[in-house]
């Protein structure tokens, strides 16, 4: 995974999971692709986001889900 491109900062989107450099949240993203959001509609929804983004997204609430206790807001 590359976990550069998710991080979390207490300062930003209270200290929510976010796509590096941005205030759009891992939590957006998984909602809209459940929604039924495709990948295509994301990236032109949101035009700093990445497909590595979109992935980085999907494999860190991946492992998160994994391991529930793993995670801390730094």
């Amino acid at each position: 995974m590359q976990t550069q491109l998710i991080e979390s900062n207490p300062n930003v989107m209270m200290g929510k999971p976010v796509v590096a450099g941005t205030r759009i949240t891992v939590e957006l993203i998984l909602e809209k692709l459940a929604a039924g959001e495709t990948i295509d509609q994301l990236l032109e929804a949101h035009p700093r986001l990445t497909k590595q983004a979109i992935q980085a997204a999907s494999e860190f609430a991946e492992r998160a889900n994994e391991m529930p206790n793993a995670f801390s807001v730094i």
